[in-house]
């Protein structure tokens, strides 16, 4: 068969009459009457609502005569065609390399660019195809000098727009640029404050796709000025940020006078994560609904508590990410992501950061390979680096930072990679190592009779939380972990102290002042990484200064924190492997509890009945608020030979089959331990707790539900699903005379307000 090319037929040009030629040609046909074959859609592409082609349906179409083709108008509707597709323009992703211009393509660039596309992208505002926004060709991201690209860590077209942040109400408009700071810099910048992000993206006008492109509705010059007056304004609401994030040691000393802000990781010096807001109450929180949802961009999980500094929020992101936000726009102001190895070593825990310290104009923060970092809270800008100590031996950090007047103070972890764990104090204007407090004692220091041999060496001791202060004694609390190896003590015979104890010390040369063993030689890898809760109270007719700590172990316990007097230890979960607590504090052990190679069931498990997720402490009820773990394991005793930079335990443990964990939010009257009310979970909690002047206790499950329960009662009053494990500790702040709840929750930072 023979194929006969086909014949293109005359188009009339607007000037000649219409053709009344009813001479037919055979094989030919035209629309039946009123059934025009234009092209229905808007002769402009940007009125044009989206569709796709389809196959014309309708009448019959009956054989006419066509005249002959006039060639003035041989290609005129497919250059129409092509001058509509060419105003197309390609959908960018957020992480589009700077210097690079947005510019129509072709049909068929624009076809390959919608398949590398997420399907998501398109109507991600929620609105439908027909109501996107159009970005005009021209702009491009004007580079300021700084050393790199935006962000290093994400190459072209590795961008999903499911991770990516703020996700929140799709009609917002935020137009401040976004500082993304990498870790090269200039000499100049690492010296000074920068001023101006890496990149920023001009103001473009932006419209509706049904709208007509046609002239812009200002002439250039008016559009100038009017671009220059928006710059100039959000440069003063930004300088007017930045003004006031002056947080002073005697401003975090009275953090209770400032109820808006959360200038801790505790949101006070004694650790209460108690906020005295009262506008979010038990009358109301039936009404709490999300005000915004931050996604994070780093994939891992997301166990930061953010502090909040005069409307700007510092959280971290994993592995060691810090992000500032203003809670207001929900805009980063910056980010800034290290340098981070691929082959570094994070032994005992996943690489998580629970988050940051702030002091004056500087946020610091620890990372997973061992730095303690000091940023600009401006502009976050290096202003210093300093290596805690070798990651290559096991150490790295976790833990937020505890900043007093001259004293940046860290702990670092890696116990189980058979470091010896230490505390550090730095200067926090130059970062030079001040002191350093070993929490395994060597030869010649108090403590080291506790160490049989070498032991002391690898005796581990790390810490995986921050510490309280008190400013009126000038004492420092801080926890310690586990002895090494684990779970089997034969190895370093003796009560092993530093290990599993409080530590009470000077902030100004790390001396010792006392010290508490809640678990001498652990054998259960229960540690004492908890944080400990500062409170004044009335004990047996007499004021005291008091510490408490729900330890590991399942007891809860009271201090004298000018002291370090035991007064009271209280079992708070079940627990199986004592059989009390003397007068003095110790254990007394009950027989067959240790690790054994057949596998020993003991309460709680190794977990412990509680881990690093906060408690928290209201002045109001005087109440002492713990998330419980309720769950056994089966303990085994092995063999280890310690090498750098490997895990240094010896044994491991297995769940209970059959027997369901579970977990719960228990009230416990914080001088004696006694058990006020309790809120049942369907599994053992990650999430920390916060109590409010306004008589709410919130906490979450792994189950990704976030709640709010009766401080005085706990009767449960909302709660809401979040779609991800809630494992953080919840915050509360204030802006413009509001009062907002913050948690992490799976990949995201969810802010409830009324």
């Amino acid at each position: 068969m023979r194929a006969v090319p086909r014949r293109r037929r005359h188009r009339r040009r607007r000037s000649e009459p219409q053709s009344s030629d009813a001479d037919a040609r055979p094989g030919r046909r035209v629309a039946a009457d009123g059934d025009s074959r234009r092209d229905p859609r808007p002769r402009h592409a940007a009125r044009a609502p989206p569709h796709r082609h389809r196959a014309r349906t309708g009448r019959r179409l009956c054989a006419i005569a066509r005249p002959s083709v006039d060639r003035h108008s041989l290609g005129r509707r497919a250059a129409r065609a092509r001058d509509l597709h060419a105003t197309r323009l390609r959908l960018l992703p957020h992480c589009l390399r700077s210097g690079e211009q947005l510019r129509s393509r072709s049909d068929r660039d624009w076809t390959a660019a919608r398949r590398s596309v997420p399907s998501s992208v398109g109507c991600r505002s929620g609105r439908g195809a027909a109501a996107r926004l159009v970005a005009r060709p021209g702009p491009r991201l004007r580079r300021v000098p700084s050393g790199s690209r935006r962000d290093g860590r994400w190459p072209r077209g590795a961008w999903r727009a499911h991770q990516r942040g703020p996700v929140h109400h799709s009609t917002a408009r935020h137009d401040e640029p976004v500082s993304l700071v990498p870790q090269e810099r200039s000499e100049a910048t690492r010296q000074g404050v920068r001023q101006k992000p890496d990149a920023e993206l001009p103001r473009t006008d932006h419209r509706r796709g049904t709208e007509r492109p046609g002239r812009l509705s200002v002439g250039p010059q008016r559009c100038a000025v009017k671009a220059r007056a928006f710059l100039a304004a959000a440069s003063i609401a930004l300088a007017a940020i930045h003004a006031s994030a002056q947080v002073s040691y005697q401003r975090i000393v009275k953090a209770e006078s400032e109820p808006s802000n959360w200038l801790t990781y505790s949101g006070n010096y004694q650790s209460h994560r108690f906020s005295p807001l009262t506008e979010i109450n038990r009358q109301n929180v039936g009404q709490l609904k999300p005000a915004w949802v931050y996604q994070v961009r780093r994939t891992g999980i997301v166990e930061t508590s953010p502090i909040v500094a005069d409307g700007v929020m510092y959280l971290t992101e994993p592995p060691s990410t810090v992000t500032a936000l203003d809670v207001r726009t929900v805009r980063p102001l910056w980010t800034y992501t290290p340098a981070i190895p691929t082959d570094v070593i994070v032994i005992g825990s996943p690489p998580v950061n629970r988050g940051v310290a702030i002091l004056d104009e500087t946020i610091f923060f620890g990372t997973v390979h061992g730095h303690l970092i000091a940023l600009d809270a401006k502009s976050g800008a290096v202003r210093w680096d300093t290596i805690v100590d070798d990651n290559k031996l096991g150490h790295y950090l976790t833990n937020a930072p505890l900043a007093l007047a001259d004293r940046i103070i860290v702990g670092v972890s890696g116990a189980e990679a058979g470091i010896r764990g230490f505390l550090d104090a730095y200067d926090p204007k130059t970062g030079k190592r001040v002191w350093r407090t070993y929490t395994v004692p060597g030869p010649g220091e108090p403590g080291f009779e506790t160490w049989g041999g070498d032991s002391w060496k690898n005796g581990g001791g790390s810490s995986w939380l921050t510490g309280s202060y008190d400013p009126a004694l000038n004492l420092v609390y801080w926890g310690t972990g586990n002895p090494g190896p684990d779970w089997n003590g034969d190895v370093r015979p003796g009560d092993n102290l530093y290990t599993c104890s409080l530590l009470a010390l000077s902030p100004v040369d790390g001396k010792i002042k006392w010290h508490f063993q809640f678990t001498p030689h652990d054998v259960h890898d229960w540690d004492s990484n908890e944080i400990p809760i500062l409170f004044d109270a009335t004990v047996s007719d007499r004021a005291r200064k008091l510490v408490a700590m729900a330890n590991r172990n399942a007891f809860y316990y009271v201090l004298d924190r000018e002291t370090g007097e035991f007064l009271t230890a209280t079992p708070y979960a079940k627990q199986t492997w004592a059989d009390g607590i003397d007068a003095k504090g110790r254990p007394r052990l009950r027989a067959g509890t240790d690790p054994s190679l057949e596998g020993t069931l003991v309460f709680p498990n190794i977990q412990g009945a509680s881990n690093w997720p906060s408690p928290s402490y209201s002045p109001l009820t005087r109440l002492f608020y713990q998330p419980a773990r309720e769950m056994g394991t089966y303990f085994y005793k092995g063999e280890s030979k310690y090498k750098a930079g490997e895990p240094f335990v010896a044994g491991g443990g297995r769940a209970v089959n059959g027997d369901d964990a579970w977990g719960a939010v228990r009230a416990l009257e914080a001088t004696t331990g006694k058990l006020k009310w309790e809120f049942k979970l369907l599994s053992p909690p990650w999430t920390g707790l916060l109590s409010t002047a306004g008589g709410l206790v919130f906490g979450g499950t792994e189950e990704g539900n976030f709640f709010a329960l009766d401080a005085e009662t706990g009767k449960p009053l909302w709660d809401l699903q979040l779609g991800g494990a809630v494992k953080a500790n919840p915050i509360a702040f204030g802006v413009d005379g509001k009062q907002y709840i913050a948690i992490a929750a799976g990949y995201a930072i969810f802010v409830f307000g009324l």
